[in-house]
């Protein structure tokens, strides 16, 4: 009997899981494995909704955003004996390895599972805000950022048709990477994250400056929603520097969408490399992307470490920000 893998997302849901969840199938049964699902995260661990997988629970989930594993953040996997009984779900199917696809504290969960009872796990990085340590990458955050892109694009079509200011705070509690990048890719004239200083005197003098001289007649600003400021901005661009001004916040569309076909081809390389390093008899790795390649990290490297956004963005963004 083949030994049993099983699959499941985990944590904030992203574009892109689903073709890691399909990926990681197909090519865990090429690997000699029978694959499992897992529905409803580390909760569908604990209430056994576990089936086999198929192809026909795997047909046309390529397109689709989100995760049809559906997600959950469990309070109960805290507790060892509902972490047993999960365990004694998949030694009931002859589960002897996991992989989960979402984010850091998902991985800490797995680890205090694996650290209970011995199954090996391999994590896959998955979230917009793109603050993983160790990758430079997580898979949904393509996907978010054209969505951001998008909207963007329209808000500035009906801004230089009225002359108006859009403030449009973005997702990134404690991130600033989506603000940053769709700062830059949209060219907006302001943006306000955590990561970099920011003064609002010197940035409404230079735009007081290139409205009444330079012929500026609409601004855009991205504003992170973990600075807590983008109400304020959005009465400050009106009141100080005397522009009709806009707030639109974004929320979860930035979640949502059909996977880019970057979110996809890097699914399919993340369940790639996280059936692999299982193959090889790790027990406990996170997938991760690196100046172009593709490796993995023990899980104390990651989760112990500090996500840092790579200089070269901030140094770009700092003239928006003063």
């Amino acid at each position: 009997m083949s030994e049993g893998l099983a699959i499941f997302t985990s944590g904030g849901d992203s574009a892109g899981m689903n073709p890691a969840v399909k990926c990681a199938a197909d090519y865990a049964a090429m690997r000699g494995y029978k694959p499992w699902l897992v529905y409803d995260g580390l909760r569908g661990l604990i209430d056994d909704k576990i089936v086999e997988s198929t192809p026909q629970l795997l047909s046309g989930i390529l397109h689709r955003g989100g995760t049809f594993l559906r997600s959950s953040r469990s309070q109960r996997f805290f507790d060892i004996q509902y972490r047993r009984q999960a365990f004694e779900n998949l030694e009931r199917r002859g589960i002897k390895k996991l992989i989960v696809i979402g984010g850091d504290g998902s991985f800490r969960a797995l680890n205090q599972f694996y650290s209970d009872f011995g199954v090996p796990f391999a994590g896959i990085p998955a979230t917009i805000d793109n603050d993983i340590a160790g990758t430079d990458y997580c898979l949904g955050v393509d996907t978010a950022l054209n969505i951001i892109r998008q909207s963007v694009d329209s808000i500035r079509d009906t801004a230089t048709s009225f002359s108006r200011a859009f403030v449009i705070e973005v997702m990134g509690r404690h991130c600033g990477y989506l603000a940053m990048v769709s700062a830059l890719a949209c060219g907006a004239e302001l943006c306000l994250t955590t990561e970099i200083p920011y003064d609002l005197e010197k940035i409404g003098a230079k735009l007081k400056h290139e409205i009444k001289h330079e012929g500026r007649d609409h601004i855009i600003a991205i504003v992170a929603e973990g600075t807590k400021m983008a109400e304020y901005t959005t009465r400050y661009i009106n009141d100080a520097i005397g522009m009709e001004a806009r707030l639109t916040v974004l929320g979860h569309v930035q979640r949502g969408g059909s996977p880019t076909v970057h979110d996809r081809i890097m699914a399919y390389k993340f369940a790639v490399a996280a059936v692999d390093s299982l193959v090889a008899g790790q027990t406990n790795s996170i997938m991760v992307y690196r100046d172009g390649t593709f490796g993995n990290l023990p899980i104390h490297t990651v989760v112990d470490s500090k996500y840092q956004i790579d200089p070269a963005i901030m140094k770009l963004c700092g003239p928006l920000c003063a």
